[in-house]
C-alpha cells in the first residue's frame, strides 16, 4: 500500500469510509424501522410498544454520546484507522445479536454496545479523509462519504420491507459491517496524525 500514489489511497479511502457511514445509516434507520414489529414479536403490546421504543433509543442515544467521547480519546491516542477498525467491529457484531434477542434486557445492552460503535465511525471515517487528502479535494471527499452514507437509509428500508423479517434484517447489517472490516485491512493512517505520532517520538 505504501507505493501506492497518493490519489489511489484517497480513493479507497472515500470508498471504505463511505461504505462504513453507509452501514452506519442502516443499523440506525433499521432500529427505528423494526422498532416495533421486534418489539411486538418479544410480547410487548399497546403503550409499551411507545415506551419501550423510546427507553431502547434513549438507551441507544446514551451509547452514542458515550462512544462519541471514548472513541475521540482512543482516536487521538491510537490513530483514526484504529477506530474505524474497532467502532465497525463492534456495531456490527452487536448489529448481528440483535437478531437473537429474546426479551428487552438483551435487546438494551445490545443497542446501548450497538450505539458507542455508531458513534466512532463517521467522526473517524470524515477525519482521516480531511487530514489525508489535499485541502482543495476535501470538500469533495467528504460529501461523497455522506451521500454514499445517506443510500443506508434507503436500504434498510427496501431490506425490512422485502424480507419481512426484523432478525434477518439485523444479520444483513452485521454481515455487511464485518464484509466491510475486511475492506479496511488495506485503509493507511492519516498523514498528519503519523506525523504528529513522530514528532511527540521524536521530543
Amino acid at each position: 500500500m505504501e507505493n501506492l500514489p497518493l490519489s489511489s489511497k484517497a480513493k479507497m479511502l472515500i470508498a471504505v469510509a463511505a461504505l462504513g457511514y453507509f452501514v452506519d445509516v442502516y443499523d440506525l434507520i433499521l432500529f427505528s424501522v423494526v422498532r416495533n414489529p421486534s418489539l411486538k414479536s418479544l410480547g410487548l403490546s399497546g403503550s409499551e410498544l411507545l415506551d419501550q421504543g423510546l427507553n431502547l433509543m434513549n438507551i441507544q442515544m446514551g451509547g452514542m454520546l458515550l462512544g462519541g467521547i471514548l472513541w475521540g480519546v482512543y482516536g487521538d491516542k491510537k490513530g483514526r484507522k484504529s477506530v474505524l477498525f474497532g467502532s465497525i467491529l463492534m456495531y456490527s457484531i452487536a448489529n448481528a445479536l440483535n437478531g437473537f434477542v429474546t426479551d428487552m434486557n438483551t435487546y438494551a445492552i445490545f443497542r446501548v454496545i450497538a450505539g458507542i460503535g455508531l458513534a466512532g465511525e463517521l467522526g473517524a471515517g470524515i477525519t482521516l479523509v480531511s487530514e489525508t487528502m489535499k485541502k482543495e479535494d476535501r470538500g469533495l471527499g467528504t460529501t461523497v462519504v455522506a451521500s454514499v452514507g445517506l443510500f443506508g437509509a434507503v436500504i434498510a428500508g427496501l431490506t425490512t420491507i422485502a424480507l419481512n423479517n426484523w432478525r434477518m434484517s439485523y444479520f444483513i447489517g452485521g454481515g455487511l459491517g464485518l464484509l466491510l472490516l475486511f475492506m479496511r485491512i488495506g485503509v493507511f493512517e492519516s498523514g498528519m496524525f503519523t506525523k504528529l505520532k513522530e514528532d511527540k517520538t521524536i521530543k
